[in-house]
């Protein structure tokens, strides 16, 4: 089916120097680069793709390239895909630079969609297209779409490339499938060091930490990335003593440590509520010139908080020049949790001025500083005003905090309308949401819910346990 993009540019600015109507002017490839290089939004771009197209522009595969990387990186991709199924015959790097926008956009269906139409229409992939797709197949977590593009890439010699070697073992590992990945890896003449630490990251990521480390071992080079894997490795399998002797074993090598070396150790200090040594890895990071961006910053608030230093906590927050979301709900649930329910609050009226949009995470530290307040009206506004101003669904978390604040306040009618109100399913799942905050004696609700009285609210295992992405960023392994 073709497929037609029809435009009526609106009328150009008559002063703007880009666009002034000169008969005399030619307007070829290189000037319609150069507007493109200046656009700024996406109005502008559809007029120069007017002025591309009345000017026969639109096969010029430079141009089309340019055109397609604005539309993707401004978030534009309908646009991007009818202009690119306008194109005759799209070079191969055309191809490969939509599936990849696609796939990068979390259109990882529509890329795949797009490799077996490229592929039908008789067009030769290269070395570059398998990896796209392959990251296209691991974004579906599709394994079976996965060993049909490495039979392809077989087919048509491209399999013998590293780099789509890595991807695969990284494909068929992160996919839960240990054979396939160790089978690539094995049948490799030449590894590199991304294609040892692909395995180790592997090995590790599905729970295999023995195999993991014998295969970093035997690497005959190692980087910092190799080191830090296996580091991290320790930590997400609660091994924080395994990973400072690692560490101690990295620093005897002479490899200076990256910023995700440090945020693995401090997690580490975490998983031991080691203030001493969280205090250590942070000098450490002082005296060797680390700058505290958002990722280490948020990771030594996340320390500090846990091993009861609030006031170091603090102080990193607020020396942080760039903050993110995760480092607002690291500070604002530290202040909750640690009784100061009244700081916590202010610190999240600051966060909107700073215009940062509050996610479901930041409503549970909010809700849990009002539970550490005894704060019942503020719980209530809060809550509502979670679903009213930002459209957040309350979760199992939310409810918890409502139900501790309205049976401290007495308030079982409340607290049973709130239960009623409940989506499916929810209800059922109260007692296991129960982590913290505790049910005071006196309210016969549910035999479920009484069994969780008495219990000490603790909403900082609530954030954590239940939050993922509340966590300080981790190393994630990827093979590029």
């Amino acid at each position: 089916m073709n497929v037609c993009l029809s435009y009526t540019p609106e009328p150009l600015p008559s002063k703007h120097p880009f666009f002034i109507s000169n008969s005399r002017f030619r307007f070829g490839s290189q000037e319609a680069l150069f507007l493109l290089t200046k656009c700024t939004d996406f109005n502008q771009l559809k007029l120069i793709h007017a002025k591309i197209i009345r000017h026969g522009l639109s096969s010029d595969q430079l141009v089309v390239r340019k055109l397609l990387e604005l539309c993707s990186s401004n978030g534009n991709l309908d646009y991007a895909t009818l202009f690119f199924h306008q194109l005759r015959s799209p070079h191969v790097f055309t191809w490969n630079l939509m599936i990849r926008a696609l796939t990068n956009n979390g259109r990882s269906h529509q890329a795949l969609l797009l490799y077996n139409l490229m592929i039908c229409k008789g067009f030769s992939p290269d070395k570059f297209t398998f990896p796209f797709v392959i990251k296209a197949c691991l974004a579906s977590f599709d394994v079976k779409k996965g060993k049909e593009v490495q039979g392809f890439a077989v087919k048509t010699g491209f399999f013998r490339d590293m780099f789509v070697q890595n991807t695969l073992m990284d494909l068929y590992f992160k996919c839960g499938d240990l054979d396939e990945g160790r089978q690539v890896f094995e049948k490799m003449p030449v590894r590199s060091v991304v294609s040892w630490t692909t395995m180790i990251a592997g090995l590790a990521g599905c729970g295999d930490l023995d195999a993991a480390r014998a295969v970093f071992e035997q690497m005959p080079t190692r980087n910092v990335v190799s080191w830090t894997a296996m580091i991290n490795a320790y930590v997400r399998n609660q091994q924080p003593e395994e990973a400072f002797e690692l560490f101690w074993k990295m620093q005897l090598d002479n490899v200076r440590p990256n910023e995700f070396t440090l945020v693995s150790l401090l997690q580490a200090c975490r998983q031991l509520e080691s203030l001493k040594l969280g205090s250590w890895i942070h000098d450490f990071a002082l005296k060797n010139g680390f700058k505290f961006g958002v990722f280490l910053g948020t990771a030594l608030i996340d320390m500090y908080s846990k091993c009861g230093s609030l006031e170091d906590a603090r102080k990193v927050f607020d020396q942080m020049q760039v903050k993110n979301l995760a480092t607002w709900n690291a500070m604002i649930t530290s202040l909750g949790v640690h009784g100061h329910g009244e700081e916590a609050l202010a610190l999240f009226a600051e966060m909107k001025k700073e215009n940062v949009q509050p996610d479901a995470v930041t409503f549970v530290g909010v809700l849990c500083a009002c539970v550490h307040t005894n704060n019942v009206n503020d719980g209530y506004r809060y809550f509502h005003y979670m679903t009213e101003r930002y459209g957040i669904t309350p979760i199992l978390e939310h409810y918890t905090c409502m139900i501790e604040l309205y049976k401290r306040a007495e308030m079982d009618d409340e607290v049973q309308q709130l239960l009623n109100s409940m989506p499916e399913g929810m209800y059922e799942n109260m007692a296991a949401a129960l982590l913290g905050p505790s049910i005071s004696e006196g309210v016969d609700i549910t035999e479920k819910i009484d069994h969780h009285h008495g219990k000490e609210s603790d909403c900082w295992e609530v954030m954590t346990s239940n939050f993922p992405q509340y966590q300080p960023q981790f190393f994630k392994w990827d093979v590029g």
